[in-house]
């Protein structure tokens, strides 16, 4: 008999607590929706400083934009925190043309992959396709020799998850220009990482291994890919393109951080997005919206004078585009101050709907964020698997191997028009569903703060 009552009294205190977390929870949906800020602090982010090219004067303001923003809101500390960062610069707008036997010609619609070397004037070769980086060794450097690589593979149309087609094609972006520069190609254009078929060109993220000749390299949109796939089922194509893109002295920055002090205990939970963009568009999906979705949940849970256990820490990482040194660095300045970080939360998906959270950490932890989803679920988060968290995070788990890291899952089906194109404007972003994932974040850090 004292048995049973026992449990009963705890599933009392139990059904009680769940009824607290949901009243609260409600009051952060409330405040995000009815006198949100996020939406106008993303517009100010995209047009009054813009892309924000690690590196660029833009970054440079961003930082001061983020600082002063967050030192507004009357936090515990604001501060920066200096790190350092290439400097990649596109130089003039590239141009490129292809032509073929029948004598048409066609102005491409193309973007220097970030961190590419220049052509050093205009660059002309015959073009020679290879369906993915896989494929080099088949075709061979006899064909490759002295030619354009043209890497066509295409997104996955099959995938639910669109991020799933974006990285089984991205190694094309990635390490197609030191792959090919192994078998002598001249340069190389990949298709562009998109799911639509349309006229704008992606950039992203390329690398050279030391010992490789750097050879050019640029994406095309998935109309010229097409075009050009066209063509070279009639006979030779070739292309004349022109980048003035380099790299200078590596420079300093910072990662921009506001914390509320634990009232319990020192230990950490950190949370943010990338305030770096690439320089097309206006990076407001690709991470201006990690950016407000972090400070917006830090400022609600600050106005509704949550009183939290652990230290909240936000931070607008710097440089996660062309090199995550911003992350890297946090990580280890954390581990230079002996600093007890326990969960990390990332937003890098856009400022699409949110629909949950994908999880890494062991599988106790998973079960553990798992018990919050009937929680969540009136507030239409319902996905909690297992995943990935977020690059600018990550780098804390070579140093804090048992902490849980978080990253938002958003609806995936239109990031992929966006994402590192001229088309990531301020204009793309829906209003209510940004609210709702700031939201979402503000309610993860609660119920991780109150449980952990």
């Amino acid at each position: 008999m004292k048995k049973l009552m026992t449990l009963a009294i705890l599933m009392v205190a139990l059904n009680s607590f769940a009824s607290q977390d949901s009243i609260f929870i409600r009051k952060i949906y409330d405040e995000a929706l009815v006198s949100g800020q996020c939406y106008e602090n993303l517009r100010s982010l995209c047009k009054d400083v813009g892309a924000r090219i690690t590196g660029s004067a833009e970054a440079k303001m961003a930082i001061k934009w983020g600082h002063d923003l967050l030192s507004s809101y009357g936090f515990d500390n604001v501060y920066l925190q200096e790190i350092k960062v290439p400097h990649w610069e596109r130089g003039t707008t590239e141009a490129g043309w292809m032509l073929n036997e029948q004598k048409e010609m066609l102005k491409m619609n193309i973007l220097a992959l970030g961190g590419s070397v220049g052509t050093e004037g205009l660059l002309e070769g015959e073009i020679i396709l290879v369906e993915s980086v896989e494929d080099l060794e088949k075709v061979g450097k006899e064909k490759i020799k002295g030619k354009i690589v043209f890497f066509n593979k295409p997104f996955d149309q099959t995938q639910i998850n669109t991020f799933k087609a974006y990285g089984a094609c991205a190694n094309q972006r990635w390490e197609g220009a030191t792959k090919a520069a192994l078998y002598d190609a001249k340069a190389v254009i990949i298709r562009s990482l998109a799911q639509s078929t349309d006229e704008h060109a992606h950039t992203g993220s390329m690398h050279y291994e030391e010992g490789v000749m750097q050879i050019p390299a640029a994406a095309i949109s998935t109309v010229d890919a097409d075009r050009m796939l066209e063509w070279l089922q009639k006979g030779k194509v070739y292309v004349k393109m022109e980048m003035d893109c380099r790299y200078y002295a590596d420079e300093t920055s910072y990662n921009v951080i506001a914390e509320m002090t634990g009232n319990e205990d020192d230990k950490i939970i950190t949370f943010g997005g990338h305030l770096d963009s690439w320089d097309v568009g206006e990076g407001a999906h690709d991470d201006g919206a990690g950016i407000v979705h972090s400070i917006e949940a830090i400022r609600i849970l600050h106005k509704l004078n949550y009183f939290n256990n652990h230290t909240l820490r936000c931070v607008l990482f710097m440089n996660e585009e062309n090199g995550n040194f911003g992350g890297k660095y946090y990580a280890e300045i954390a581990t230079e101050n002996n600093e007890k970080h326990i969960c990390a939360i990332e937003s890098d998906r856009g400022g699409f709907l949110p629909i949950g959270f994908d999880i890494q950490g062991t599988p106790e932890q998973v079960e553990l964020v798992r018990q919050f989803k009937d929680l969540l679920f009136d507030f239409e988060l319902y996905k909690f698997e297992p995943g990935y968290s977020g690059v600018d995070i990550r780098p804390l788990l070579n140093h804090y191997p048992e902490m849980l890291q978080l990253g938002m899952v958003i609806n995936s089906q239109e990031y992929f028009d966006y994402h590192h194109a001229e088309t990531d404007v301020f204009e793309s972003v829906n209003k209510r569903e940004l609210e709702l994932g700031s939201a979402a974040m503000a309610a993860i850090i609660y119920l991780m703060d109150k449980t952990l």
